[in-house]
């Protein structure tokens, strides 16, 4: 439940400075590398997919998956759970908005797999950081503030393709453009 609770209040935070700002690039935009390609949908909204080191430009801040990888060893005390490996990707974040944006680990998913509604996973957390530069569970990413860290995943293993996921949600309570980083992680 508090669990819970702190990802609602995180939500609420968001969705509060949510009510402006940027708006995506949209309409059959790719990047000049084709490293990030757009879908349009009916209602406005963009899909972005991306690759490793392509930078995703959301309302409130950018975000570039810049390396990822895969390990069956414990992480700062943390083992997996028999089956899981630990997945670790490393980000980097630039707030583009005119106010500090409120963030948690949450915000981001990890995808595998062919779409089965089980196969995502959410950052693992503990009381501590598992490795040192591991994104906090909630931090505020200031005015044109860039933070670099790693966010920490279970996955199966035999699994080594996957994405990062972020959606933009509105105060209005609905949804804005979805950001897909695919990559594929090696065994270190």
């Amino acid at each position: 439940m508090k669990k819970f609770f702190a990802m609602l209040l995180t939500l609420t935070m968001v969705l509060a400075i949510a009510g402006c700002g940027k708006t995506g690039l949209g309409s059959g935009w790719a990047s000049s590398d084709d490293s990030i390609t757009v879908t349009d949908f009916d209602d406005g909204t963009h899909l972005y997919e991306g690759r490793i080191d392509s930078t995703m430009k959301t309302a409130w801040f950018d975000f570039t998956v810049t390396d990822a990888y895969i390990t069956e060893d414990a992480i700062g005390g943390y083992t997996p759970s028999d089956g899981n490996v630990l997945v670790v990707v490393s980000l980097t974040l630039k707030n583009t908005f005119s106010e500090s944006v409120p963030m948690s680990n949450w915000d981001f998913q990890l995808q595998w797999g062919d779409d089965a509604d089980d196969a995502f996973s959410m950052p693992v957390e503990t009381n501590e950081d598992l490795m040192d530069d591991q994104f906090p569970a909630e931090y505020s990413l200031k005015v044109n503030e860039t933070k670099k860290g790693v966010l920490i995943f279970e996955a199966p293993e035999g699994e080594d393709d996957f994405s990062i996921s972020f959606i933009e949600y509105f105060e209005d309570d609905t949804e804005g453009d979805y950001f897909w980083v695919y990559f594929s992680a090696d065994e270190r």
